[in-house]
């Protein structure tokens, strides 16, 4: 039961819930009030009728952590809790959930989150409500693995001697005879290994009638984030994952509606949007990830079939203010095991493509965020890719390791700096470091609220 209105006032604790946390004294990640000038990074940035508090969020990242059968398939549970709630708690200003499936064959492994029934919501807002009592916001990426579904987690791999991304079988809760794509066939299997056992499993195609059914899924999934309290929704259509196999000529063949042409290809995704639009608040965000390039027009197979460029993800970014999306989440690859990328070398790695596409954007007269990811480790880094002040901020550890050196140089400030992205999502360095946001502000000199239980290892104030 949830505490007494008295009870609250009096311990300072969150409302509405059916536990008692502390009321944080200032939103942890949020500059205190100073004359100090302060980067764009730590300023609030409203996306329809929520505020994040800074511009830092987590990205999606897999855990394989749900139960892979009974009644608790999918559902979250303390272990999300746990993780993503840490996340909030240290500075965040918005907390994915990892790719949740909205149908179960949509799922990337069997211990991968689902929002499929009914039975699911209440896990999900369990996790949800943790997240917002420390001052984040949160937030759900609604996927469909499509031909990359059933496989085992890479721990489970190695422990069968496998290489990550092993086929799942039935034996462990995996449905070999239901991984679906646009196109089917042993040559549409991801790894092309076809009938080898540590491959993946090959995809039937889907019917019409099946892809409407996929898009009432999502439309009812996305229903169930508001219900289990989520305040930002993402749509998957990244990495090679169903989705992303459509927009892609290399893994789409079809000879229908739905295949073919630019306008064919993305028709699955625009009817995705708009279901999943009509099915939300109109004070809801809705963000959209892609793989801006398949990293495959260089290769054998891009060049005989075409893929998805950085031009197509143009011409797909200037439709989504029309179907009510707010934000770009700007990634690439993983649709074929072909693609040509050094991201540890590459000058050209997502935040450069990210940039490419809001100058497009700007130019046209369109209004839709931005959001740049991979690679992110170091506070100057992220300072500079959203920064639009012009603040000068000093970093107090200016040694920066090998794989932030890779991408510094792309976003160096010139005189005329624009910013690069409006939101920078963070995934691998959240993993090693959950404060991370705070020893961001810190490295920047920045005087930020922390945790009303951390504040006697607070760092010191510059």
């Amino acid at each position: 039961m949830a505490s007494s209105s008295s009870q609250v006032a009096d311990n300072y604790g969150v409302d509405n819930l059916a536990f008692f946390t502390p009321k944080h004294l200032n939103s942890p990640g949020s500059p205190y009030e100073t004359s100090k000038p302060v980067p764009t990074l730590f300023t609030p940035l409203k996306i329809r009728g929520v505020t994040l508090r800074n511009r830092i969020i987590v990205a999606p990242m897999c855990q394989y952590s749900t139960a892979p059968s009974g009644p608790d398939t999918g559902k979250l549970t303390d272990y999300h809790i746990a993780t993503l709630g840490h996340y909030a708690l240290k500075g965040a200003s918005l907390v994915f959930v990892e790719a949740t499936g909205v149908q179960p064959n949509g799922r990337i492994s069997p211990n991968c989150p689902g929002l499929w029934s009914d039975e699911q919501t209440a896990s999900f807002k369990r996790v949800s409500d943790f997240i917002k009592s420390q001052g984040a916001l949160s937030g759900i990426q609604l996927a469909h693995a499509g031909r990359k579904a059933s496989t085992v987690p890479p721990w489970v791999a190695g422990k069968l001697g496998k290489p990550a991304g092993a086929r799942a079988t039935k034996e462990v809760g995996g449905w070999p005879e239901n991984v679906v794509g646009p196109t089917g066939g042993s040559e549409q299997v991801w790894d092309g290994k076809g009938d080898d056992e540590t491959g993946f499993w090959a995809p039937r195609q889907l019917s019409v009638s099946d892809i409407k059914e996929l898009v009432n899924d999502f439309a009812q999934a996305a229903r169930r984030s508001v219900e289990a309290g989520m305040d930002v929704i993402e749509i998957h259509a990244a990495h090679g994952y169903l989705l992303h196999q459509f927009l892609s000529p290399v893994t789409n063949r079809r000879n229908d509606q739905y295949g073919g042409s630019f306008e064919n290809r993305t028709r699955v995704l625009v009817e995705v949007l708009e279901a999943v639009r009509k099915a939300i608040p109109s004070s809801m965000p809705l963000f959209l990830r892609v793989s801006s390039t398949e990293w495959l027009e260089d290769t054998e197979i891009g060049k005989a079939l075409g893929s998805w460029t950085v031009e197509d993800t143009i011409k797909l970014a200037r439709l989504l203010p029309d179907l009510g999306v707010d934000l770009l989440d700007v990634s690439s690859g993983g649709n074929h095991p072909q693609q040509r990328i050094n991201m540890f070398a590459s000058k050209d790695y997502q935040t450069k493509i990210a940039n490419q596409i809001r100058k497009d954007l700007r130019g046209s007269n369109l209004q839709l965020l931005v959001g740049a990811v991979g690679l992110i480790t170091e506070a100057e880094q992220a300072r500079n890719i959203v920064d639009d002040t012009g603040v000068a901020t000093t970093s107090q550890e200016p040694n920066i390791g090998e794989e932030a050196a890779a991408a510094k140089e792309m976003t160096q400030k010139s005189p005329n700096h624009e910013p690069m992205a409006d939101v920078v999502l963070v995934a691998r360095q959240f993993l090693r470091e959950p404060e991370w946001v705070l020893r961001v502000a810190w490295k920047l000199g920045v005087d930020v609220a922390w945790p009303n239980q951390f504040l006697r290892v607070r760092f010191p104030k510059l």
